[in-house]
Order: structure tokens, then sequence, then C-alpha cells
């Protein structure tokens, strides 16, 4: 049958062994120091190995696969000693990739209470720290700012953050080009929209071409705009 399955690159893959962790299944292994996929009716298609990656070395692709076998799972859990569900992130912690529910809307809440809550939906939100593919990053709507905007910028999160997946950074305090990994998001994830907000100073100039150029290296044409934010928190530009 064909049907959605991961696969793993291995010359991406460094050998850190998180994916074979997270996968409950017992479908990845480590086999001379790279990850495999051992059985192809062991992987279920729901990914939970994919964030952890810290090398975007696994990816879905349809083909001719076996399906998923669960009792076969299970008889191997068995045999293992293995328990589902196992810890799905064995790293740093403030690294594991995870979704964030926000809170419920309240119609007789005020102003002020709604301006506080927060819109965050995902970890990490520091471009280096975000994995490349993400169950949160499918189809969704990318807020790619620099760190000092959000302090800049009182009602950051309702204007901003809300609806969106947030990515932060500081090209200058970084040393990076964050193109090439912003490329793969884009391109891996079927990415809606990008908005980018940056502050006036030179240096943040440098997120904002990151983007540019990722936005181009991924070969989708999706809608994208920049806002530029005054250190004291006007909108210069959008």
């Amino acid at each position: 049958m064909i049907r959605k399955i991961i696969h793993i690159d291995e010359e991406k893959c460094n050998g850190c062994g998180l994916c074979a962790d997270a996968c409950h299944e017992g479908a990845i292994g480590m086999v001379d120091g790279r990850a495999k996929l051992l059985r192809d009716d062991y992987c279920d298609g729901l990914g939970d190995c994919l964030p952890v990656c810290p090398t975007g070395a696994i990816t879905f692709e349809e083909r001719e696969a076996a399906g998923y076998d669960r009792e076969a799972v299970e008889n191997n859990m068995r045999k293992t000693k293995r328990r589902d569900p196992a810890p799905s992130f064995t790293g740093c912690p403030g690294s594991g990739a995870r979704s964030l529910s926000g809170p419920e809307e309240n119609p007789a809440a005020g102003a002020a209470e709604k301006a506080a809550d927060t819109e965050l939906r995902q970890w990490p939100v520091q471009i280096q720290l975000a994995p490349m593919q993400a169950p949160y990053f499918d189809r969704a709507h990318l807020l790619v700012a620099a760190d000092c905007s959000a302090y800049a910028y009182g009602n950051f999160h309702r204007e901003f953050m809300k609806g969106k997946v947030t990515l932060i950074g500081c090209p200058k305090l970084d040393s990076v080009d964050y193109s090439e990994k912003l490329a793969q998001i884009i391109k891996g994830n079927e990415i809606k929209s990008v908005t980018v907000v940056r502050m006036e100073v030179p240096c943040c100039g440098g997120i904002e071409q990151a983007v540019k150029k990722a936005l181009q290296d991924s070969g989708w044409f999706i809608p994208w705009r920049i806002i530029t934010m005054s250190v004291d928190g006007n909108i210069l530009e959008e």
C-alpha cells in the first residue's frame, strides 16, 4: 500500500538517538551509530520522532510500505518491556518541541485582562533551538521577530503573535545565518505566510535579509510582510 511514512537521511543524522527514544513503537533503532527505520509496519506515520531531531534528518514521504500493525507493535512492546507512551524528548528540557494551548476566550473579560493573555503557541521560540519540522508548523502562519521587539511594543502578543507560530532571534548576538534553517522550515511544512517584525537599528536588518533569502531558497511563493519598529515602540513601516 502507498502511505505516509518517515524517511531518515543518514547523511544528516548525528547519531544522538533522540528519535529512537521518541518512537515508542520501536520502529526506529540505532545501527552503526545512525538512526534507521527498522520495520515499516511498526511506523504509525504520526511523526513523534520529527520534533526531537536536532538536525532535521527525519521527514515524511509517501511510498509503498507495509501497513501499520498495531498488534505486532504491542507484542514487541511486551517482549522488550517498552512502555507506551515513552518520553518524547530526552535531551535538554529547554529544547524539547511542544505545542502550547492558549487561554480560553472569556467574553466578559476586560481589555486589560485579554491583553495580558499569552499568545505563544509552541516551544522553543529561539530560531536556533527550533526544530525544522514539527506538527505546529504544518500550514502555519509564521512570525519571525527580533527578540527586542516584544519588549519595545507593549501589546506584541495580541497584535503580532495571535494565531501565529513565533520564532525569535538576534542576528547580531547569534552571529549566524538564519536563512538556511528558515528555508527548511518554510519548505518542509507548507507555511501559509511569513511576517517579520524587526527593530529600526541597522543590525536588525540581518533578520529581514535572512527571511527574504529563506523565502527565495524555499521555492515557495507565499504572502510575506516586513514590519519595522522604533526603539520607543512605534511602528515605522509595514
